[in-house]
């Protein structure tokens, strides 16, 4: 009887998943990539923790312009430091993505805000879901207040606003506290410059179709000597622009009808009383606004005709992304390290070479 309970007990133990922050580590390859811009007092804390939670991971620091010594205390603290010159987080994110080859990314911030000992178990939802995204949904601790009174509410507003214009269940769109798969990251056309950029993975991701999850993380704010790098009205209207673009970007159609019935009712409200002072008197005698409204209808209608041909249009670039996005392998499809494989081309070219050879 104890025999049988010790061998079920070792059977669940090497079962995959049972360990999963040892099963996923040596199964893939993971590059924890932090941006960072004048963060010389906190990197060091930030690099050792995160190589404590996941030691057998590659750390890249990115100096993001910084004009103090964040890149001598990242190296000092053992991760592999680069530079990036043009300012701004979606600047530096575009260069981490291109250049970093590896099967699971880690993304957090050099600020210190999040808890390296989440990354294991997000890491484990990724590969036993065999996810592309797992969002960290930032949790302030009892007693603790690490948001900005008005950076909570303009969250939650911008939560809100995500999930009425593109769907989807993310609560924490705006979260900078990410694990992705290589199939996402390299298939992700970055084209924001700067704090945007966590508004367009999250968007990018409802509008593909990527599969995704979120999981609750504990969020203390930045580290002591560390100066949140946002500024709130600047940076929340670069964020609801960007809200803006992918919409028109993305649903031409809706947004172009939008545009073109607000200028048709604005037409129609300025036509009628011009209208019904040309049915009692038979005169225009406000010609301008009759004229304006003639502008205004007109508008409506090339409104209207752009989004019926961008739609098109942008269902192309759709599809386009998604043979794009599926050419990548999953993290389920292969037990193999994903980023050493090497490409089918690649492949048929030295079984060609080989064939020769042996003729």
């Amino acid at each position: 009887m104890s025999n049988a309970l010790g061998q079920s007990r070792e059977d669940e133990r090497r079962r995959p998943g049972a360990n999963r922050r040892e099963w996923a580590d040596r199964r893939f390859t993971v590059a924890v990539l932090i941006p960072c811009r004048d963060e010389e007092a906190g990197i060091a804390n930030v690099v050792e923790s995160f190589r404590e939670a996941l030691p057998a991971a590659r750390l890249y620091v990115y100096d993001n312009a910084s004009r103090d010594r964040t890149a001598a205390a990242a190296r000092a603290a053992g991760a592999e430091v680069r530079f990036e010159p043009s300012a701004g987080k979606g600047n530096v994110v575009r260069r981490m993505f291109a250049d970093v080859e590896a099967d699971i990314y880690v993304l957090a911030d050099g600020d210190g805000a999040c808890d390296a000992k989440s990354a294991p178990a997000m890491i484990a939802r990724l590969v036993a879901d065999n996810l592309d995204l797992v969002v960290a949904r930032r949790v302030e601790t009892a007693g603790h207040q690490a948001y900005r009174p008005l950076h909570k509410f303009g969250n939650a507003c911008f939560n809100h606003l995500t999930r009425a214009l593109f769907g989807g269940q993310l609560t924490d769109t705006l979260s900078g506290y990410r694990v992705m798969s290589r199939r996402f990251v390299k298939t992700m056309p970055v084209a924001s410059e700067a704090f945007e950029i966590e508004s367009e993975m999250s968007i990018h991701c409802l509008q593909m179709g990527i599969p995704y999850a979120e999981v609750p993380t504990r969020f203390t704010g930045e580290l002591r000597g560390s100066v949140s790098k946002l500024r709130t009205w600047r940076d929340g209207l670069r964020i609801l622009f960007a809200i803006g673009r992918l919409k028109r970007d993305i649903h031409p159609f809706r947004f172009f009808c939008c545009v073109g019935a607000a200028l048709a009712v604005l037409a129609v409200t300025l036509a009628m009383p011009v209208f019904a002072t040309y049915l009692e008197t038979g005169l225009v005698p406000r010609l301008p606004t009759a004229v304006l409204c003639l502008g205004l209808g007109m508008a409506a209608y090339g409104s209207f005709l752009a989004g019926v041909i961008l739609d098109s249009l942008s269902r192309e670039r759709y599809e386009l992304k998604r043979l794009a996005y599926l050419r990548q392998p999953s993290l389920g499809e292969s037990g193999a390290s994903l980023s050493r494989q090497p490409a089918q081309g690649s492949e048929d070219a030295a079984s060609e070479s080989d064939t020769a050879s042996s003729g």
